[in-house]
């Protein structure tokens, strides 16, 4: 069961699979390959421990930790009793099971979660409730039981806390950008942490701190714990091992810049940069979309998340919105490359910008958001 290779799959936003996979593909993981939600790939433990701790763009990291045939609930009821929950598990940890059935005999998900949980309790696991949907450090972690076409597949959440909760960020400003698909959009914008970034709109600060974090070097998952330190295939000297290997920060030579009409936005997001050890490269001023201006230095991009649908509900206002900020932009930006992530084409399009979308609209904040981004402002 505990065999390496075994599969691991990494969540992701539906539609920016194929950026994630480019992620893993760059940091060495096996062969990524893009499926619906996420990506697949191969490795032992040391390779779920590191998808944790250095991949960006992953959401969380699924572990198929074993399975097995089951036609009936007497069956399913057996074979687990029998499964080697002692190689995964360590007994008194609390345990939540997630049961999906489909195409098979055994269709009644209640049943078969019912069954599994009995064996996990004769293990000496402590089996949790429901409706503790809490996510924290101490949450339980997560079974993930999938029967399909009657065969009985267990996976393991790895991550525990979602992996956009990078540990450092406190202040959340409205209608936050998660910093996974922050990390996500920028690498469509072929941002690879060489060049300076400015976010006009900037909230908490995401896409600049992603951006300023991207440039350092170091690996988002070094502020936080995950729910695989409470495994029994955890290794504490190993697992320090390999954060003392990504650990190596490099202050980047170029500036990250954020800037807002919110001064209580403005105040969080210095407040995170600090927090995060950024406060040196990523600094965030008080200023309306028409005062915006780029650093000192060469362009870079700039990419920004402006309101939109439901967060503003006078279309006028958007419309001139995004008229002001294409004009502050060809005003002020020339060179700069563009990134604008909105839920209307139309809004896009108001800027005066070449706007062109990348990829399909992705889900965000109830909406569905499309990347558009524009070449070098001339």
């Amino acid at each position: 069961m505990t065999q390496t290779p075994f599969e691991i799959f990494l969540q992701a936003p539906p539609g920016l699979e194929p950026l994630l996979a480019e992620e893993a593909r760059e940091q060495g993981f096996a062969a990524p390959n893009p499926v619906p939600g996420g990506v697949v790939t191969q490795g032992g433990w040391d390779e779920v421990w590191r998808a944790n701790l250095c991949l960006r763009g992953a959401g969380r990291v699924l572990v198929r930790i074993g399975g097995f045939m089951a036609f009936h609930l007497a069956q399913l009821d057996k074979r687990a009793r029998k499964f080697p929950w002692g190689e995964l598990l360590r007994p008194g940890e609390a345990v939540r099971v997630d049961v999906t059935c489909r195409r098979s005999k055994i269709y009644h998900a209640g049943a078969a979660k019912q069954r599994i949980e009995t064996a996990l309790a004769a293990f000496g696991a402590v089996i949790a409730d429901d409706a503790e949907e809490t996510e924290t450090d101490e949450a339980p972690l997560t079974l993930k039981v999938r029967i399909e076409d009657n065969e009985v597949i267990f996976s393991l959440d790895s991550s525990g806390v979602p992996l956009h909760r990078r540990g450092t960020k406190q202040f959340v400003g409205k209608a936050p950008m998660r910093e996974t698909l922050a990390a996500l959009f920028l690498r469509a914008c072929d941002y690879s942490g060489q060049e300076p970034v400015y976010d006009p709109m900037c909230g908490s600060g995401t896409f600049v701190l992603e951006a300023a974090a991207i440039a350092s070097g170091a690996a988002p998952g070094l502020s936080r714990q995950f729910a695989f330190e409470r495994l029994a295939s955890f290794d504490a000297a190993r697992w320090q091992a390999l954060r003392d290997a990504h650990a190596g920060s490099t202050p980047p030579e170029q500036r990250f810049v954020g800037s807002d009409r919110d001064a209580g936005a403005v105040a969080g997001a210095n407040a995170n940069a600090q927090r995060a050890g950024l406060g040196d490269v990523a600094a965030f001023h008080h200023a309306a979309v028409s005062d915006a201006a780029p650093p000192d230095g060469p362009p870079g991009l700039v990419i920004v998340n402006p309101p939109y649908g439901g967060r503003i509900g006078n279309k006028k206002l958007l419309y001139g919105l995004h008229g002001a900020l294409g004009d502050t932009l060809r005003r002020n930006f020339r060179g700069w490359r563009v990134g604008i992530v909105t839920s209307e084409a139309g809004l896009a399009r108001a800027t005066g910008l070449p706007v062109t979308p990348w990829g399909p609209p992705v889900p965000h904040g109830g909406l569905k958001v499309t990347l558009f981004t524009a070449p070098p402002i001339g």
